[in-house]
């Protein structure tokens, strides 16, 4: 058989693998907010699951959201990362609906939630902004994917270390997904936190509703710590990033974080910080630099037009 005849074989084959592939998987490729002129996944769903259940979460735990003015200042202006440690199951929802109503959150799940579960379950999923990315492994199309995101001026909310908190035997670490994710989506970092989640469900205890307090700190940007050795650049990062969400959950000085403690296997950053001081943000600081960076590219391109019409030879 020839060469050709194989690949005319081939090509039902690869056929009926993408026809294999579900439909909701283009969701994850698809803008979910942002400004991409391209056609957004519908909000539909999203509108109604993230209305009951912040109606319902609202009567129960009397949630509120401090400093979202700190986030709500990117919209159209920057994509933004945002991070939180995560103690409770419930961290997922609470973030997703601090983020709203100003912004559609994109969320990065394990990829276990989307493999061999029912296909209305990701569906749900999928139209909720949420997608995949493989644990333990450098996943190059998910990093791609959330970079991509970032461009388009949405929001990707990531929880560093992983798991939750207390879930299983497993020492918690810092993973420096986050920090690429944002410096390949020219994105700045907001840390935040779910405070008295973990309140919820205590183990061996019943079900309790505690208020809880969602509360956004000020961004962080991943070229601040290029003093640091190219190896330690974006672990020393989230490291510093993640103190600042355990400073907002524990309501203390981001210096009086015990990280030792909270990460005893990993590489410790305090005295690196007390020596080089990283270099403070606000949100309105950071979108006024925005705002003057793309002035002056427009008026490059403006005057680049200009240049290049005068250069034209006449009809004459």
């Amino acid at each position: 058989m020839s060469d050709q005849q194989d690949k005319q074989q081939d090509k039902p084959a690869q056929g009926e693998e993408s026809a294999k592939r579900p439909a909701y998987e283009k969701c994850w490729d698809m803008p979910f907010g942002g400004t991409s002129p391209e056609k957004h996944v519908s909000h539909i769903m999203a509108h109604i699951i993230v209305g009951f259940v912040g109606f319902v979460f609202k009567i129960l735990f009397r949630y509120r959201v401090d400093n979202r003015e700190s986030l709500d200042a990117f919209a159209d202006k920057s994509g933004v990362v945002v991070i939180a440690n995560h103690t409770s199951f419930l961290d997922v929802v609470f973030i997703y609906l601090s983020v709203r109503p100003k912004l559609w959150p994109r969320m990065i799940a394990r990829s276990t939630l989307f493999e061999g579960k029912p296909y209305i379950f990701a569906w749900i999923l999928a139209h909720l902004g949420v997608f995949p990315i493989k644990r333990d492994t450098a996943d190059r199309t998910a990093i791609k994917r959330a970079s991509s995101m970032l461009k388009n001026d949405e929001v990707i909310c990531i929880m560093p270390e992983g798991t939750r908190r207390g879930k299983g035997s497993k020492t918690p670490e810092i993973h420096g997904g986050a920090a690429l994710i944002a410096r390949m989506g020219h994105a700045p970092i907001l840390p935040m936190t779910v405070r008295d989640a973990e309140n919820v469900k205590r183990k061996g205890e019943h079900i309790r509703f505690p208020k809880i307090t969602c509360e956004f700190g000020d961004p962080i940007l991943v070229s601040d710590f290029d003093f640091l050795p190219k190896q330690d650049k974006l672990d020393g990062c989230m490291w510093y990033a993640m103190r600042e969400c355990f400073a907002l959950s524990q309501r203390v000085a981001p210096s009086e974080v015990d990280m030792k403690a909270l990460f005893p296997d990993g590489k410790d950053y305090t005295e690196v910080f007390e020596e080089h001081q990283v270099a403070h943000h606000t949100s309105v600081e950071l979108v006024k630099e925005i705002d003057e960076k793309k002035a002056r590219a427009a008026e490059r391109k403006a005057r680049s037009s200009q240049d290049a019409s005068g250069d034209q030879p006449s009809d004459n």
